[in-house]
């Protein structure tokens, strides 16, 4: 077995990804407060909060999600200084994180190739940063925000993906589990937190963008900044895998900037020349975003359920 770090990111050109969405990004893109203008960078002081923008069908700008209600707790109990309701937009620089460095020296990532196969065996520690301190103390600032109660604990999880993956006849939703995986070996769920919010804004993280859910499941609900700003200028940088095997990219042109939604198609992805498996290829795949949904906001292909455990959907023995 090989451990697997990050690729090695391909040069391709000076904008890395073409715009023009498969599903009609631009006449179903909602309005927001203050509507991002691609291709310029995205005010991180101001940034379009997701409440709201959740769909049981797949639409640009919203979380396509298999649920279709949602219980009046299970997030952060109260909104921080940061989120500006007036104006529908959060300041994602001055929102605080859970505090603490704890790291996981026994974490382990590995990919490997399996016939038609992708294998990815990992126990969703991080294998390149600290986390926060959890159970969140009543000490630290983010506890009159957000009091989780979880720890982190290991899972061994192992997900067979397809190699090559191919579109679905339809786009289908997200579930509140897991949704892809990072190669910083941590799992990845949609934009939303237990109550349906844009989750980025409301719930507290620590430091790389990750918290424990119920079942002790350390997660993303983004590409978080500890990973894209490794990414370098002028490529594609694949980050991790969908469910439904296909790739989640961090895209960033010659100057650094990353797309908005408006280039993305309804599940948050598009066609173009990435690198893949060693070699660029005209391939679908996702794209993370400063802005929600984030990364998936529906699967393009169809996903793997490698059988039930805790954490969600997605977790446990090969299919």
């Amino acid at each position: 077995m090989s451990r697997i770090g990050r690729a090695g990111p391909i040069a391709i050109g000076a904008l890395v990804l073409g715009v023009g969405a498969a599903c009609g990004a631009s006449a179903s893109s909602p309005t927001y407060a203050t509507t991002p203008t691609a291709p310029g960078p995205i005010d991180l002081a101001a940034l379009p909060l997701g409440d709201g923008y959740v769909s049981s069908t797949p639409k640009v700008g919203y979380v396509d999600s298999c649920m279709t209600s949602f219980p009046p707790t299970g997030g952060a109990t109260g909104d921080g200084p940061w989120i500006d309701t007036q104006t529908h937009t959060w300041d994602s620089l001055s929102k605080i994180h859970v505090g603490g460095a704890v790291s996981w020296p026994t974490a382990s990532y590995v990919v490997q190739v399996k016939g038609s196969r992708r294998v990815i065996r990992f126990d969703d520690l991080p294998i390149d940063h600290a986390t926060g301190v959890f159970p969140i103390r009543s000490s630290d600032p983010a506890y009159q925000y957000d009091m989780n109660p979880n720890r982190i604990e290991a899972h061994e999880l192992h997900w067979s993906l397809p190699l090559h993956p191919h579109a679905a006849r339809a786009p289908s939703c997200t579930g509140g589990g897991p949704i892809g995986v990072l190669d910083d070996g941590v799992v990845l769920f949609n934009a939303l937190d237990g109550e349906g919010r844009d989750a980025g804004a409301h719930e507290i993280l620590d430091a790389c963008g990750g918290h424990p859910d119920m079942s002790d499941l350390y997660h993303h609900h983004e590409v978080p900044p500890c990973i894209y700003d490794r990414a370098p200028n002028g490529r594609a940088t694949l980050v991790g895998y969908a469910l439904d095997g296909y790739g989640i990219y961090v895209v960033k042109n010659a100057h650094g900037v990353m797309p908005t939604n408006t280039s993305l198609d309804a599940c948050h992805g598009t066609t173009s020349l990435v690198p893949w498996d060693g070699r660029l290829t005209r391939v679908y795949h996702y794209v993370a975003t400063l802005e929600y949904p984030y990364t998936v906001a529906c699967f393009h292909g169809t996903p793997t359920s490698s059988g039930l455990s805790t954490g969600g959907p997605g977790l446990g023995g090969p299919p």
